[in-house]
C-alpha cells in the first residue's frame, strides 16, 4: 500500500523526505528530555541526603562567576548546604531542557508545515491521475465502475488516501521512532525494569492486529454504501425537473434518507469494533505503569536506584505506550484508507478496453464497411446486441437507420468511432480497420451527435468551440445557420456570448439539439453521425437542418438515426434494423414497396399525421 501511495508523491519528494527527517530529530530530542529531568531529580535527592556523601558521581555546568566550566564531583563528596552545586546542576540540565524543547518544537512545526504541503500535493496528483485515467476509459470501462463510484473514488477515497500519506510521512515515522528510541534508552537507563515493555508491546500488537483484520472488510462495505448514496444524489439532481413534475420530492427524500442510514449503519458497525481498541490498550498501558511503580518503588527502598531513574522510566513507559497507541490509531486509519486506496488503484490499474492503434493514417474519404460484425456489451457470444451486420456506405452518402426501440441502432453507430469494439468481424473506414487508427485521428474524422445532448457550463460560443477551438466567427455562424440555430442565438440579448448555465439549462431541448449539431459541424468531419438528434424539433426545422447539412458539406458521409420516416425518406439509402440484425436496405420507395416493417412504421406515422390534421 505504501508503494502505491508513493506514486502520488511525484514532484513533492523534497517536502516528504524533509518531513521524515525533521520528525526523526523531533523524536530524538523528546526522548532525550527524560534523562535531563532524571538528573535534576537525582541531584535534588542527593542534596537532601543530609551528611552523606554522593552515592554516584555528579557532573554539571558551573555558572558561578560568569564561567561555564564542566565540574565533576566524585563519589563520596558531601554537598549538604552547598546550594551553589544544586543551583548549577539545575541550571545546567534546565538550560539543556529548554534548548531541546525549543528545537523539538521547531522541528515539529516545520515537519507539520512540510507534511501539509506534501499531503495537498499528493491529493492533487492522485486526482489528476484518476481524472486522466478516466478520460482514457472506454464506455465499457465507465459502465463497469459507474459514474457515481468514479466520483466517490476521486473525492472521498482520495481524501482517505491523503490522510494515510500524511500519516506515513509523519506519524508512521514518529511512532516507531519513538518506540525504538525510548526502548533503547529504557534498557540503557535501567535494564532490570525494562523487561516489562517486552510483555506490554507484543500484547498491544496482538490487539491491534486482531481488530484490524476484522474491521477492514467492514470499511470496504461502507465505501460501497457511499457509492450507492452518491448515485442517489446524482440521479436526483440530474432528474430534478422530472422529480418536481411528478411531485415525487417526498419519495426522493425518503430514498436518500435510506441511503444515508445505510452509510451510517455500516460506519457504526466498523467503528463499534474499533472503539474496543482504546479501553484494551489503556488497560495494558496503565498495567505497565503500575508494574513499574511496584518494581521501582521496591528498588528505591532498597537503595538500588534513585527517584530520578524511576521518573525517567515512567516517562519512557509513557512514550513507549503512547507510541504503541499511536500505531494503533494509525492502524485504524490505514485500515479505513486501505479500502479507499485499493479502490483508487483499481481504477488506475484498469486498462482501457479500447487499445490505441499505431497507424498514423487519417480519415480521408469516409467510406464505411461493416464486415460480418457481431457485438455484445457483455462480450458473450450467447448475448449479442448486433449480429451478422454486413453494410457498405460510400463516401458522401446519406444513410438513414430506422427500427424499433432496442434494435441496436445506437450500438451500431457507436462502433464506428470505437466507443465500443466489435466482438467479432471488422469495421473498415477508407478500407482500414478502425482498430488500426489512432483514436485521435479516427475520432477527429468522425463527428457524432449523441442521443443524449450534452452542453457544458459557459457561453454558447465556448460550447461551439469544442468542435474546433480555432474556428472563426464566420465559421461558427455558418455551422449554426446550417443547424438552424443562428436565429434563436441572435434573439438572445448577448447573442453568442449568452451563458448557458450548467448543462445548458437556459435553452430548450430542441435548441440544445441544434447547438450540438452546430458544434459537430464545426469539426468539418468526413463522417457525421446524428443519433436521433432532431427528435425535439418540428418536421419543418428537421427538413431545414438536413438541407443545411447537404449544403455545408456535400462530400460528408452522413448517418441519420431517426424514429420519423420524414427524417430519413430523402436519404440515399435506409437501413431497417430488427432485433440487432439488418432486416432490409433500400431507398424510401423500395422499402415502402417491399418491407413490411418499414410499411408498418410509415403507415402508422401517416395515420397519426392525418388524425392530428383532422383534429386541428
Amino acid at each position: 500500500m505504501i508503494r502505491k501511495l508513493l506514486k502520488g508523491a511525484k514532484g513533492y519528494e523534497v517536502p516528504s523526505i524533509f518531513t521524515v527527517l525533521l520528525v526523526m530529530f523531533e523524536t530524538a530530542l523528546e526522548v532525550f528530555l527524560p534523562i535531563l529531568t532524571a538528573n535534576i531529580i537525582n541531584a535534588l535527592q542527593l542534596y537532601a541526603e543530609a551528611g552523606e556523601g554522593l552515592s554516584s558521581a555528579l557532573t554539571y555546568l558551573d555558572f558561578v562567576g560568569g564561567t561555564h566550566s564542566i565540574v565533576t564531583l566524585p563519589v563520596g563528596t558531601i554537598i549538604v548546604g552547598n546550594a551553589d552545586v544544586l543551583l548549577n546542576t539545575v541550571y545546567s540540565y534546565g538550560i539543556l531542557m529548554i534548548i531541546s524543547s525549543v528545537l523539538s518544537l521547531t522541528f515539529g512545526a516545520l515537519a507539520g508545515r512540510l507534511c501539509a504541503v506534501a499531503g495537498s500535493g499528493f491529493s492533487k496528483n492522485m486526482r489528476g491521475m484518476l481524472f486522466e485515467k478516466i478520460q482514457g476509459f472506454s464506455f465499457a470501462n465507465v459502465d463497469k465502475f459507474s459514474t457515481a463510484s468514479l466520483v466517490t473514488r476521486s473525492t472521498t477515497d482520495v481524501n482517505y488516501a491523503q490522510q494515510s500519506f500524511m500519516m506515513i510521512i509523519r506519524t508512521v515515522v514518529r511512532a516507531p521512532a519513538m518506540l525504538i528510541f525510548s526502548t533503547i534508552m529504557a534498557f540503557i537507563n535501567q535494564p532490570d525494569m525494562a523487561w516489562v515493555f517486552l510483555v506490554a508491546i507484543p500484547a498491544l500488537g496482538v490487539v491491534m492486529g486482531l481488530l484490524s483484520v476484522k474491521v477492514h472488510p467492514m470499511f470496504k462495505k461502507m465505501l460501497k454504501k457511499y457509492d450507492a448514496m452518491n448515485a442517489s444524489v446524482q440521479e436526483d439532481l440530474v432528474a430534478i425537473r422530472v422529480v418536481k413534475a411528478f411531485v415525487r420530492e417526498d419519495y426522493e427524500i425518503e430514498r436518500f434518507e435510506h441511503a444515508t442510514e445505510e452509510v451510517r449503519q455500516s460506519h457504526f458497525n466498523a467503528e463499534k469494533l474499533m472503539i474496543l481498541m482504546n479501553p484494551l490498550t489503556s488497560c495494558i498501558m496503565y498495567g505497565t505503569i503500575i508494574a513499574l511503580l511496584l518494581i521501582g518503588g521496591a528498588d528505591i527502598a532498597a537503595g538500588k536506584i534513585q527517584a530520578g531513574t524511576l521518573s525517567a522510566m515512567l516517562s519512557y513507559c509513557t512514550q513507549i505506550l503512547m507510541s504503541v497507541l499511536m500505531i494503533c490509531f494509525i492502524a485504524v486509519q490505514l485500515v479505513m484508507s486501505r479500502a479507499s486506496i485499493d479502490r483508487i488503484y483499481e481504477v488506475l490499474e484498469t486498462e482501457s478496453d479500447i487499445k490505441d492503434g499505431e497507424n498514423d493514417k487519417t480519415v480521408g474519404s469516409g467510406d464505411i464497411d461493416f464486415v460480418n460484425v457481431n457485438f455484445s456489451y457483455s462480450n458473450n457470444a450467447d448475448n449479442l446486441t448486433l449480429e451478422n451486420i454486413d453494410l457498405h456506405i460510400k463516401s458522401g452518402e446519406t444513410v438513414g437507420i430506422i427500427g424499433g426501440t432496442g434494435t441496436g441502432k445506437t450500438s451500431l453507430v457507436q462502433l464506428i468511432p470505437r466507443f465500443y469494439d466489435v466482438y467479432d468481424g471488422q469495421i473498415l473506414v477508407d478500407g482500414t480497420d478502425v482498430r488500426e487508427y489512432s483514436l485521435y485521428n479516427l475520432r477527429e474524422g468522425v463527428s457524432m451527435v449523441l442521443q443524449k445532448n450534452v452542453l457544458f457550463s459557459g457561453t454558447i460560443k465556448e460550447n461551439l468551440l469544442w468542435g474546433n477551438k480555432d474556428a472563426t466567427q464566420e465559421e461558427i455562424e455558418a455551422a449554426c445557420k446550417a443547424a438552424c440555430a443562428h436565429d434563436f442565438i441572435t434573439s438572445f440579448p448577448n447573442g453568442y456570448d449568452t451563458d448557458l448555465g450548467q448543462g445548458g439549462v437556459n435553452v430548450s431541448g430542441g435548441q440544445k439539439q441544434r447547438l450540438c449539431i452546430a458544434r459537430a459541424l464545426l469539426k468539418k468531419p468526413k463522417i457525421m453521425i446524428l443519433d436521433d438528434s432532431t427528435s425535439a424539433v418540428d418536421t419543418a426545422t428537421d427538413a431545414q437542418i438536413r438541407k443545411g447539412l447537404r449544403e455545408l458539406s456535400a462530400d460528408m458521409t452522413t448517418i441519420i438515426i431517426a424514429q420519423r420516416i420524414s427524417s430519413v425518406e430523402n436519404c440515399d439509402k435506409i437501413v431497417v434494423l430488427d432485433n440487432g440484425k439488418i432486416n432490409a436496405v433500400g431507398t424510401h420507395g423500395e422499402l415502402l414497396k417491399t418491407n413490411s416493417i418499414y410499411q408498418e412504421v410509415y403507415h402508422s406515422q401517416q395515420k397519426g399525421t392525418v388524425e392530428q390534421g383532422g383534429t386541428l
